[in-house]
């Protein structure tokens, strides 16, 4: 479902009854096309999400401020230098358009009065945030920079004059003739359900067939035509759009698959209706469950090819490593060669490419190659050098291969973690760990290295021990060593890359019900999670180390027992989790 005209009356009716008067504390951009504007109403602390996301364009309140990027774009500090501490006077909606206007009242640096105009325009590809000066009527700056050789009708350029997008001379719903209406519906044959999409503005396919659906309800059994019964349902619907309410429609699997402020009736068959007390309740519960591993697959998938790219370098790198051991371990014949040629050069003639000599080890006759450039001792020499060589390569091979085994585990986990990943700060700290040891470079020689402020994943066992789960290998570091006590249970999937996982004990012991528990969350974060018997090890965390110069997450432990469990179901542990 479109985040429509309808929606946005809705949302705009929320937003004044909340926003009016509240004044602006944080802004932050999360992503390249949203931003969040964190807002105090008396006491009462609110975060305004806005996008301009091709796939999610819309404005409403959420729960959390989100993430706050440690260098935040030009854009951003250019909101923060305009209206943090500014005072929201008036938010508005043009006609019935999807186009959201929010005004602000603040003091300049010179101590002026000056006023501006946030506009929100929700057009699917066409979604921008424009920032205007009331006064002049001009742009500031927009998050989408639209120039003349994209649109030359409308550009959204700093200090050129704000166009609202052209007109596509529809009707507004708030200021319906009934006659022009009746006229317009009934000069053709055409479907209604477009015809009144293109009669009025904001009406988005489903919001239309809803409206048909109603008005197919009415006319029957009556005199009235289907035209006049629809006129009526959508001027009854406006007070339906303000009473708060907004609904969100769920398949038999639970996933999010329409949402709307006007109850749609026509899918009380087909969904499983959830009435929400705010829009923007509908509107976070819809679009978190439709764009959240959408977004997460996005600013991940840079990291995700590096890091899969180096994985791959070293599984070549390994191939190639064990195929050069195993070259230099099949090298005792060069030390019998050199043996049998020294001890039989007085029948060896110079000039000749082999020679055949007898093997005194076991009597039989060897032919042995020979460079025709060298006497006999000189390839005799060769090869003992040959053969000395390739007992200091297998040496050096077997370290290679044994540093070249700890990349490849180390980037092994790293990808799950990739995988696991649920949020935008996930993929940060992920990405700055990989900086930290040297797999990534900073995006920008003047970013500061990101603090990291261990927030694991929390759990609640049926028997009330709490859990936590590490989200990457620096924060297992920390889970492990900095975070457990010395008899806290400690598990880990058996020889499967996967979260460090803590069950506090409080010095009891633990059972059997919540080893395995622990042991299914324990399955679920590491790269087995799709596998149905798992190994998982677990211990007491005194016996596990972390050796000196080791990867972060890589420790060793002992005393440890293994259990085979299934990964824990999401839904199982959503009323643990904290």
């Amino acid at each position: 479902m479109a985040f429509d005209g309808m929606v946005t009356t809705a949302i705009v009716s929320e937003l004044r009854g909340k926003l009016l008067g509240a004044k602006i504390d944080k802004i932050y951009q999360p992503a390249q096309d949203e931003i969040i504007l964190n807002v105090r109403s008396g006491r009462e602390k609110l975060y305004l999400y806005i996008s301009a996301n091709t796939n999610h364009a819309g404005a409403y309140l959420i729960g959390d401020k989100g993430l706050n990027p440690q260098n935040p774009p030009a854009f951003c500090m250019l909101l923060r230098k305009h209206l943090q501490s500014a005072r929201i006077r008036d938010i508005q909606q043009v006609d019935s358009e999807r186009i959201i206007r929010i005004d602000t009242d603040s003091t300049n640096e010179l101590g002026f009065a000056v006023s501006h105009r946030l506009i929100i325009e929700i057009m699917g590809k066409h979604s921008n945030i424009c920032l205007t000066d009331i006064a002049t009527g001009k742009i500031i700056d927009s998050i989408k920079r639209i120039s003349g050789d994209v649109n030359r009708y409308r550009q959204t350029l700093p200090g050129l004059l704000y166009v609202a997008p052209p007109s596509q001379n529809k009707m507004s719903y708030f200021s319906l003739d009934k006659d022009s209406f009746l006229a317009a519906m009934d000069s053709s044959g055409q479907n209604p359900e477009k015809k009144l999409m293109q009669t009025v503005a904001g009406i988005s396919p489903g919001a239309s067939s809803e409206l048909c659906y109603r008005a197919g309800d009415r006319v029957a059994g009556t005199d009235n035509s289907f035209s006049e019964a629809l006129y009526d349902v959508l001027t009854e619907s406006l007070e339906e759009l303000t009473s708060g309410r907004a609904y969100l429609y769920r398949d038999t699997s639970g996933a999010p698959k329409e949402f709307h402020a006007m109850r749609m009736t026509m899918f009380h068959s087909e969904y499983e209706e959830t009435a929400y007390e705010t829009v923007s309740g509908a509107c976070s519960d819809y679009f978190e469950g439709r764009t959240s591993s959408n977004r997460i697959r996005q600013k991940s998938s840079d990291i995700r090819k590096h890091v899969q790219n180096l994985f791959d370098k070293m599984l070549l790198k390994k191939q190639r490593l064990s195929e050069d051991l195993l070259q230099a371990e099949d090298s005792e014949k060069y030390r019998l060669y050199g043996e049998l040629l020294t001890a039989s050069l007085h029948l060896v003639k110079e000039g000749r490419s082999e020679a055949e000599v007898t093997n005194y080890y076991d009597g039989s006759t060897m032919t042995i190659p020979l460079d025709p450039r060298f006497t006999p001792a000189q390839n005799a020499q060769r090869y003992f050098k040959k053969y000395g060589k390739s007992k200091t390569a297998i040496v050096e091979k077997k370290k290679q291969l044994a540093d070249n085994d700890t990349e490849i585990e180390y980037l092994d986990s790293v990808l799950a973690f990739i995988d696991d990943a649920r949020t935008g700060e996930d993929i940060e700290d992920i990405r700055q760990e990989l900086i930290e040891n040297g797999y990534l470079k900073r995006r920008n020689v003047r970013e500061r290295p990101r603090k990291m402020a261990a927030s694991p994943y929390e759990y609640v066992t049926s028997t009330g021990r709490r859990i936590l789960v590490g989200r990457n290998n620096r924060e297992n570091d920390i889970l492990t060593f900095k975070m457990a006590g010395s008899r806290d249970l400690w598990l880990h999937t058996k020889d499967i890359p996967g979260s460090h996982v803590i069950m506090f004990m409080n010095g009891e012991e633990a059972n059997e019900t919540e080893i395995f528990e622990a042991a299914s969350l324990a399955a679920a974060h590491s790269k087995a999670k799709m596998s149905d018997n798992v190994p998982v090890d677990y211990v007491m965390a005194k016996y596990v180390k972390k050796p000196n110069g080791a990867k972060p997450g890589y420790v060793i432990f002992t005393n440890n027992r293994t259990v085979y469990t299934a990964p824990a179901e999401t839904e199982k542990f959503k009323a643990m989790e904290k």
